[in-house]
């Protein structure tokens, strides 16, 4: 369509596949139930002549060309905002996350440093690199091979699956199930006897009423008020969003398979258990999974989900166990570890809120470190910063510490003309920042990645 009529550079052409106005994540417009598009362009339309440097000149440069088409792309949007919708996403960011897929999406082994660099960049909403990218972030749940990905997510998934049959089944349910079994032994056993009917003995495991620790009912009455906090926390859980609160099918769908999550986690972690703000922790992978535009993949969010949070807590499970609080592992040694690298970078910061203010990091920043953050910012930004955080080489809580001390070192001159109140209020309700600013704090705090190490 557009051929003689304008030289494009090789990534536009890759982002703008078919014709200029495929705008990939930038302009479409989709409809989150079919995955279909409206184009930028109508079928058909052609774009007007553009002359940058004069008349009849082409660009000379790649970045001639950015410039022009996001002139030529603003000027669109303004002349008709209900077509566009009123986000404006430059070509740069459009060519970046499509470069992004590209250096991911088709290489058949994939080197996970490279996919690091590319992921604390930030992915793409879109298209499913983030699903991906997660799965094998998150303590390698995808091979580095793509050949041996469909065999990896097959098994684990069926893995779950038997799980569930046998954990999350209500004892009525294993007793319908035995019973059935044993009524079809005993048919093949006496096919051709006749004889009066044999009564069902019931043993001491299956009786509701036994108090046994081998009882499946013992152990489902001991999980019903977990269950039920659970329950409570889910409905709390992004109350502003409609994928994880409110009466709709889609909802209570999603709420149901993080439920079986957090309770499988709870059975199989007696120690630990459930703990409340743990659904925070796995709403946004939850949400991740669950929207990534591979039908099959996104059926098996949960399954994936529960295998991915699994690996995720390993990392900080330390922090949920209150018997471990003063271990090297502990939450407490986690804060200490985080007042020490605020003085290290800011030490006027740290001895106005450890000494003028009091203000010990146990009264903010808890929540910060064992809810990943979940609760400080909104979904959005959160996915962002995961992506900074599950890239890290020396780990979620490496990197996790720099961000808190980030947050602190942006809130400077607030912090330093604060009070005792006025300062934790602010810290408990951290307010809007730019993420991208923030990550990039993180990142050049000293010491380096070298010299701090938190790994007991």
């Amino acid at each position: 369509m557009f051929e003689g009529k304008l030289n494009l550079p090789e990534k536009a052409c890759r982002a703008f596949p078919d014709r200029l106005g495929s705008l990939a994540a930038g302009f479409d417009i989709k409809d989150d139930r079919s995955g279909k598009s409206d184009s930028a362009f109508e079928s058909g339309e052609e774009l007007e002549i553009l002359k940058p440097n004069g008349p009849g000149s082409a660009p000379e440069s790649e970045d001639d060309y950015v410039e022009m088409m996001e002139e030529h792309f603003e000027s669109r949007v303004r002349r008709n905002p209900k077509k566009y919708g009123s986000r404006l996403v430059s070509v740069k960011e459009v060519i970046a996350a499509d470069d992004k897929r590209s250096d991911l999406e088709y290489e058949k082994e994939i080197n996970l440093e490279k996919l690091q660099r590319i992921a604390d960049t930030g992915l793409p909403d879109g298209g499913g690199l983030r699903a991906t990218a997660w799965k094998q972030l998150l303590l390698g749940y995808l091979p580095s091979c793509r050949d041996l990905w469909e065999k990896e997510l097959t098994e684990n998934r069926q893995k779950y699956l038997k799980l569930k049959e046998e954990l999350l089944l209500r004892p009525s349910e294993i007793t319908r199930i035995k019973d059935e079994v044993s009524n079809y032994n005993d048919q093949n056993a006496d096919n051709d006897v006749d004889g009066p009917l044999r009564r069902q003995e019931i043993s001491q495991e299956d009786h509701p009423l036994s108090s046994g620790k081998a009882s499946v009912w013992h152990q489902y009455f001991q999980h019903i008020e977990i269950a039920e906090q659970i329950d409570r926390d889910l409905q709390r859980t992004h109350p502003d969003m409609k994928f994880f609160s409110g009466d709709a099918a889609f909802s209570r769908k999603n709420r149901e398979a993080m439920r079986n999550i957090l309770l499988l986690f709870a059975k199989l972690n007696p120690v630990i258990r459930y703990v409340q703000g743990m659904n925070e922790v796995l709403a946004p992978m939850y949400y991740v999974f669950s929207t990534d535009p591979d039908e099959q993949n996104a059926e098996n969010a949960e399954a994936d989900s529960f295998s991915c949070f699994v690996r995720l807590l390993s990392d900080s499970v330390d922090h949920f166990c209150q018997q471990l609080d003063n271990s090297s592992g502990g939450i407490l040694s986690t804060l200490s570890h985080l007042a020490e690298l605020l003085k290290a970078n800011d030490e006027e910061l740290w001895r106005h809120l450890e000494y003028t203010n009091e203000i010990k990091p146990q009264f903010y920043a808890f929540r910060w470190i064992t809810l990943l953050l979940t609760q400080e910012f909104n979904l959005q930004p959160i996915l962002r910063i995961w992506d900074t955080l599950l890239s890290n080489p020396f780990g979620i809580q490496h990197m996790l510490l720099r961000v808190c001390c980030a947050m602190l070192l942006c809130m400077k001159n607030r912090l330093l003309s604060g009070d005792f109140v006025a300062n934790l209020q602010l810290l408990q309700h951290y307010p809007d920042v730019n993420i991208e600013h923030l990550l990039q704090v993180a990142r050049d705090l000293s010491p380096d990645t070298s010299s701090c190490s938190l790994s007991p």
